[in-house]
């Protein structure tokens, strides 16, 4: 049986897409009931692939679909787009400065504080960097409901998919850690799948962005590319390739193709 969510609201297309995301997520999370730990390769690969999945739709799905929708308003092409790709990158890195400044001197055992805070700002880390990635599902959507040339639901579905092959690994690399330090398989699980959370929330406040303020909708679709690729960036790619480089590449590239090619021919 074959899902056509095609004829549905974009709201309901973003929300399904990532409760999906979601889904996958809270599977990687779950692996914490089953194993201490998971092979790292496999990790490496799907974090690879996603990665590639990702950097691809960053542009075909989403920058490039915004420089055609700056020359259809009449704005100039490269310098909105520019903008929000620059804003939309600098909110990741920001936002992850921010987390780095978390301390917990009100905990008087060290060993304590020290754990409380990898646990707080691995859970937070990896929420944190859902947010754009939800919001450049439902923006996608939006811009495939309003025909902007580049925008289709078959893109928006495939960049849902490549963020969910690689928010498995995700899952797996929070609950695991929680439970090496100490907390228990259902709270471990319990935080790792709540990080995939906030994806459909930020995909349906997308859509709505995206549908009620056409005029801004470059900016928008610029500025999830840029959170993207700054994400992939700074988390997907450095975390992937730590332990196995060229397996890693191998999956960023095949990752890419598969993206291209997907959504050239069907797109």
């Amino acid at each position: 049986m074959q899902l056509d969510i095609s004829g549905l609201h974009p709201v309901w297309q973003a929300l399904l897409a990532t409760l999906f995301t979601y889904g996958v997520t809270a599977a990687g999370a779950a692996v914490v009931f089953f194993f201490k730990s998971v092979n790292r390769k496999v990790l490496d690969a799907m974090l690879g692939f996603g990665a590639g999945v990702m950097i691809a739709a960053s542009f075909w799905s989403l920058l490039s679909p915004a420089i055609d929708l700056c020359g259809e308003l009449g704005y100039n092409q490269w310098f909105l787009p520019a903008v929000g790709f620059l804003c939309g990158g600098a909110f990741v890195v920001l936002a992850g400065k921010m987390l780095e400044r978390f301390s917990f001197k009100g905990i008087g055992d060290h060993n304590k504080a020290q754990s409380l805070r990898r646990s707080i700002l691995l859970v937070t880390a990896v929420t944190l960097h859902n947010i754009p990635e939800g919001l450049a599902v439902g923006v996608a959507f939006g811009g495939a409901a309003l025909g902007i040339p580049g925008c289709g639901v078959i893109g928006a579905s495939l960049l849902a998919l490549g963020i969910g092959l690689q928010n498995f690994p995700e899952g797996a690399a929070v609950s695991l850690p929680l439970r090496r330090e100490g907390f228990s398989r259902g709270k471990s699980f319990l935080y790792g799948q709540a990080s995939g959370i906030v994806e459909p929330i930020a995909a349906v406040l997308g859509v709505f962005a995206a549908l009620t303020i056409r005029s801004i909708q470059p900016f928008l679709l610029a500025f999830s590319a840029g959170a993207m690729i700054a994400v992939v960036a700074a988390e997907l790619i450095p975390e992937s390739v730590e332990k196995n480089k060229n397996l890693a590449a191998m999956g960023v590239v095949f990752g890419f193709i598969v993206m291209m090619v997907l959504d050239v021919a069907l797109g």
